[in-house]
């Protein structure tokens, strides 16, 4: 079993950046793919980066590719989400999620584990 607890959201203006944490328990960290969702008012939940338990493969929604970084910390049982370029269309309360590695990364749906959500606001 694994809870996780996000960390890091809040009000940043157009163009800037922000971190995200999401940090897990247990001692079975490494064993999980870890992912990051966003979901903003009226509209459906977005995936958008995923990162194997050895951090060797990830994955990125178009819509983020090239500005969003997933990154772990095993040692820290951490998984992080690093946004740059901000855009007010990003606003929304961010999870992160956690699910057995054996699936395809690119797959949203098998994730076990919710965070409970951070938001997350671009100012323009």
């Amino acid at each position: 079993q694994v809870q996780l607890v996000e960390s890091g959201g809040g009000l940043v203006q157009a163009g800037g950046s922000l971190r995200l944490s999401c940090a897990a328990s247990g001692r079975t960290f490494s064993s999980y793919v870890m992912g990051w969702f966003r979901q903003a008012p009226g509209k459906e939940r977005e995936y958008l980066a995923a990162i194997s338990g050895s951090g060797v493969i990830t994955y990125y929604a178009d819509s983020v590719k090239g500005r969003f970084t997933i990154s772990r910390d095993n040692a820290k049982n951490t998984v992080y989400l690093q946004m740059n370029s901000l855009k007010p269309e990003d606003t929304a309360v961010y999870y992160c999620a956690a699910r057995l590695g054996k699936v395809v990364i690119s797959d949203p749906r098998p994730y076990d584990y919710w965070g409970q959500g951070t938001q997350v606001t671009v100012s323009s």
